[in-house]
């Protein structure tokens, strides 16, 4: 939204315009469903000023006000289903990870989370009749995970059909058994993936902020972006934040990350996909004493959470853990040096 909109709204003049921009308040929407006091903080407005202009910005951008449940089935045709390429996966997930949604893959190292993330930054780029959504991927690092290399893996590991469709729509002349093509045809891939590391919790949360002005900036683009990875999500606070003391401040900070994610995820229809650590519970007598870390907070933000568990060799069970619409349940997938395959 062009600067001069915002001016329309009461006590916004061209330098509180400026403000509100620079900090990321670029559209109706996004100042809508902000609050006063992070307004405030951020943009440098006073909280009654702030509040003023968020009332206005609802009214004007129609938001906060009830609607009928066929309203919001219509709303959510809008939502976009990324496919694994895993039928079972699919099947168990409803046919795959949701856009406006937090979708949490934890489980042990080496269960697989950050081949999950990087299969899905290749994965969304696809055409949606592929299963993909269209469009570009931000993944945030923050364990030093993102390996360019195995991007490349994983787009010739996919269908044959698939490549040549890709190959057709970017317009790389050549087939899928073409090396020179395919070393062009992974370049545009990792073109569209947009990669940053974190180096502690505080520039994560920074990042998160940077990672909604670029999908402003793509929005209206060939290549939107449609996922946003985080991989992981709760290494940095778990080991800046040690023991009981620093419990609450841990969780207040995660909170605000997560809401930052969901607002992405909300305004610019975005799959937001993190991965968590795990710890072992001692007081579990019976079953998997494995749970994830991150308390209520994260279990009450991701609407849908997966659980990755080793099995024998390649072969990882996926297990839906929560989710609003759909029954718990296992599927089985394979780690290969192609990607994630069917069992």
């Amino acid at each position: 939204m062009p600067e001069d909109e915002l001016e329309d709204l009461p006590g916004v003049g061209p330098a509180t315009a400026d403000k509100l921009v620079d900090n990321g308040f670029e559209s109706y929407q996004s100042i809508a469903v902000a609050s006063p006091g992070e307004m405030s903080n951020t943009a440098d407005i006073g909280e009654s000023s702030a509040a003023d202009i968020i009332n206005a910005a609802r009214e004007a951008a129609d938001v906060g006000g009830f609607e009928t449940g066929a309203s919001v089935l219509e709303r959510r045709q809008e939502i976009g289903k990324l496919s694994w390429q895993i039928d079972e996966v699919d099947d168990l997930l409803g046919g795959g990870i949701e856009t406006q949604s937090i979708t949490e893959v934890y489980g042990e190292f080496g269960s697989g989370k950050s081949q999950v993330t990087h299969q899905m930054a290749v994965n969304v780029q696809l055409e949606p009749e592929n299963g993909g959504l269209d469009g570009g991927c931000i993944f945030v690092d923050s364990e030093d995970t993102f390996r360019p290399e195995r991007i490349d893996d994983m787009v010739r590991g996919l269908d044959d059909e698939i490549l040549a469709d890709e190959m057709e729509r970017r317009e790389i002349e050549g087939t899928p058994s073409d090396e020179e093509a395919l070393e062009e045809l992974v370049e545009a891939f990792l073109d569209q993936i947009h990669v940053a590391k974190a180096f502690n919790s505080n520039h994560q949360i920074l990042l998160a902020e940077k990672a909604k002005e670029l999908a402003g900036e793509h929005e209206e683009t060939e290549w939107p972006i449609r996922i946003v990875c985080v991989d992981s999500l709760t290494a940095h606070f778990r080991a800046e934040y040690v023991g009981r003391g620093e419990l609450a401040e841990r969780q207040q900070k995660l909170n605000k990350h997560l809401h930052d994610l969901m607002r992405l995820g909300d305004l610019y229809n975005t799959a937001i996909l993190v991965t968590n650590q795990v710890a072992s519970n001692p007081d579990s007598y019976f079953g998997d004493p494995t749970q994830a870390i991150g308390g209520n907070i994260l279990g009450h933000a991701s609407t849908f959470r997966i659980y990755l568990r080793k099995s024998k060799g390649d072969k990882r069970i996926v297990r839906l853990v929560d989710a609003p619409n759909l029954a718990d349940g296992e599927a089985v997938m394979r780690v290969q040096n192609e990607g994630l395959k069917p069992e």
